[in-house]
């Protein structure tokens, strides 16, 4: 497979949506299933420093999904959401929302496009305001992105 440059980049498209793109180093109905298979989630999900337990991961139209981010000191995070569209293997719509704070709610599309030696995953997040969208900014969305998107790499690498 052909090296990418594999550093996410995010990019404001408007009041209420930001895009963010990554190539990874692998088919994409791999990159695919490792997004959507409960078994792999814990593998790549989150911080390096946290557990990610699977809640729920019913990656079907209408379906829901829940992940716990455990932090070393036991104390937990949930995330939560609900399929929108799926089309295997190449586009995952959901919603995302951060317990903790509940009704900010965002919609996340995902696209997974082959590119020569691998796949290029595009996300478009639309939020209810531009207010709801400046928040997941600068909540660290970015870096904790990166920090995700660098795990499910080192995964990748070792199912190709």
């Amino acid at each position: 497979m052909s090296t990418h440059d594999n550093k996410l980049k995010a990019e404001i498209l408007s009041d209420t949506e930001i895009t963010m793109q990554r190539s990874f180093n692998a088919p994409r109905e791999l990159v695919y299933r490792a997004m959507t298979d409960p078994d792999l989630i814990p593998k790549w999900w989150g911080q390096r420093s946290s557990t990610t337990i699977v809640d729920k991961l019913d990656p079907r139209t209408g379906g829901e999904w829940r992940f716990i981010q455990r932090t070393p000191d036991g104390t937990e995070y949930a995330f939560r959401g609900t399929f929108v569209e799926l089309e295997p293997p190449s586009k995952i719509v959901q919603t995302f929302e951060f317990e903790p704070m509940p009704g900010h709610i965002s919609t996340d599309a995902m696209s997974l496009t082959e590119v020569e030696g691998g796949t290029l995953v595009r996300i478009v997040s639309t939020f209810a305001s531009k207010e709801d969208r400046d928040g997941m900014l600068q909540s660290g969305m970015e870096t904790g992105a990166n920090e995700t998107y660098d795990r499910l790499e080192e995964l990748l690498a070792t199912m190709v």
